[in-house]
């Protein structure tokens, strides 16, 4: 069992890697085999297809997500403590999965439209457990309710994720230090506004 696991993982990686500098429609399944080093039956003991190697790249980091926004969500954290967690935990995934964020801002376009509606429906989940965090905040007097809407949650969403961009795993700063400052801009953001005088 162990062993299927990780050749389901191998398959996965490889995938993305070639996806990224290839482009979903430039890679094939040899191109597959010889960068996994597993045969064709290998493979298709896990998908049926190329289109599910992209639907689970395009798929699995934001499940991660969901199931981590909604951990924090159900902790009795401070508003501050929750959305700094996940931020830190946002700009981990994206580091370790530079490869599978690349293809889900590039590729996501040649995900099969049976499935595309399930991948836009992962995304405004996904999108969801940052509004729920920034609600949570406003309703717990933190966060300034005039501050908060869609808005806010796109330019959540901008600042995180187009770190796949520059954000390097050996780069001078880790993910917990990103996420920290960014955590901090927005807080600063956040904050009351005090009365004009």
């Amino acid at each position: 069992m162990e062993r299927r696991h990780s050749s389901r993982e191998t398959l996965f990686r490889g995938a993305a890697e070639l996806f990224a500098v290839n482009g979903f429609h430039g890679t094939g399944m040899a191109d597959l085999e010889r960068a996994t080093g597993l045969s064709r039956g290998s493979i298709y003991h896990h998908v049926t297809s190329k289109d599910d190697l992209l639907f689970g790249i395009t798929t699995e980091y934001l499940c991660r997500l969901i199931e981590s926004g909604d951990e924090l969500l159900g902790q009795d954290l401070p508003a501050q403590q929750r959305l700094r967690l996940f931020s830190r935990r946002v700009l981990q995934e994206i580091m370790d999965h530079l490869p599978e964020m690349t293809v889900c801002f590039r590729d996501l376009h040649a995900v099969q439209d049976d499935r595309r509606e399930q991948v836009l429906d992962l995304h405004r989940k996904y999108e969801q457990v940052w509004a729920d965090m920034l609600h949570r905040g406003a309703e717990e007097g933190v966060f300034d309710p005039s501050l908060v809407s869609p808005l806010a949650v796109k330019a959540l969403l901008g600042l995180h994720h187009y770190a796949y961009i520059w954000a390097r795993p050996n780069g001078p700063m880790s993910p917990d230090a990103i996420g920290d400052v960014f955590t901090d801009l927005v807080l600063n953001g956040l904050l009351p506004r005090l009365e004009a005088r």
